[in-house]
Order: structure tokens, then C-alpha cells, then sequence
């Protein structure tokens, strides 16, 4: 199997790394699988010049996230893991609890019990001790917390190169090699 990543786009601030991983993942040839929830579609429109199904065209196969009889809703659909990025507080909430009311937390469930790696982009600030137990459970059962925090060592001159960083430490988390950004202690300009 090539790899095959399934990700997921919550209506948090932020759909933009969701975006750019999709793009960046199809530079890459790493087939794709889109779940979007409903707030995440009204923000791709509010936050991006990306239309909602320019956004679904960057994935290999899109399913409603209504449609709990989807592939991913099930653990002998084989990925390599998964990405919710970004992920609401609700989102987080949904998979810290099992709670599978939709099939992006169905497949986010499905990759922590078949023991894949799901990385949750958690776009919340503050935080208060609620968020904290939620992402505390979520890592105790296997997901990797991944706010999208911005690096500045790599001396980011753009918008641009901010996202591309915490793209590529998702990579990274998923197991996918990438130039995406300068790694602490490289030398030299830009690694695209």
C-alpha cells in the first residue's frame, strides 16, 4: 500500500495548515482522504481565497462527515494514520471521549484503536483546565498534541513559511520525509 493519510478539517481558526497539508501531501503523492466538518467548510470561506470545493479537488476521495458508513469509520480501512488540522476544542472533546458522533471522530477513534498515529491540531488560546484534561486524555490514548505554535529559528519571512513549518512538524509526526522547512542546527537559506 502507498501511504494514505486521512485528513480532517474542524472549524477552528486556522484551516489554512488543513489546506496547505492537503496541498503539500499532493506534492508529495501521499494519497488523501478528506473529512470536513460543517464549521470548517464556513471557514474555509471566511478565512481563505480557497472555495470549499477547490479544497475537496487537493483529495483523493472526500466523504460527508455525516455518513457513518464511510471507509474511514472503519479500522480495516488501512492508513498510515491521520491529521485533524485544525481541531476545535469540540473535536478534541468528541475523540478524548469516544464519543463518535460524527464520522471525523469516528475515524479519528478508529485510528487510535488500531494504534495509527492521529495528530490533533488543537487551535484554541487560552486554555483553561477543561481543554487541558481533553488534550491530556486524548495523548494518554495515543494522539499527538500539535497546536500550531510558530518556530521563529528558522527565520520565517512569510505567512507562508510559518505554515509550511508546522506542516512539515506534522510530517514529521505522520513519519513523511519533507524539506519544508530549516531544521534547528542546519545551515543555508530556504530548504524548499
Amino acid at each position: 500500500m502507498s501511504k494514505r493519510i486521512i485528513v480532517g478539517i474542524t472549524g477552528a481558526s486556522g484551516v489554512i495548515y488543513g489546506i496547505t497539508l492537503l496541498r503539500l501531501l499532493r506534492e508529495q503523492k501521499i494519497e488523501t482522504h478528506l473529512i470536513l466538518s460543517e464549521a470548517g467548510k464556513k471557514n474555509i470561506g471566511i478565512e481563505t481565497t480557497y472555495t470549499v470545493a477547490e479544497t475537496e479537488a487537493l483529495a483523493d476521495a472526500v466523504y460527508d462527515n455525516a455518513d457513518m458508513t464511510s471507509a474511514p469509520a472503519s479500522g480495516s480501512f488501512l492508513t498510515e494514520g491521520m491529521a485533524v488540522v485544525p481541531c476545535t476544542i469540540k473535536t478534541l472533546s468528541g475523540i478524548a471521549n469516544s464519543y463518535t458522533e460524527n464520522l471525523l471522530i469516528r475515524a479519528a477513534d478508529v485510528t487510535l484503536k488500531e494504534k495509527r498515529k492521529l495528530v490533533l491540531a488543537v487551535r484554541e488560546t487560552p486554555l483553561h483546565n477543561g481543554h487541558l484534561r481533553l488534550m491530556s486524555m486524548a495523548a494518554d490514548m495515543g494522539a499527538v498534541i500539535l497546536p500550531p505554535v510558530p518556530s521563529f529559528y528558522h527565520h520565517p519571512q512569510t505567512i507562508d513559511d510559518i505554515i509550511r513549518q508546522t506542516v512539515g512538524k506534522i510530517f514529521d509526526c505522520l513519519g513523511i520525509e519533507h524539506h519544508l522547512f530549516r531544521r534547528w542546527g542546519q545551515t543555508g537559506k530556504d530548504m524548499r
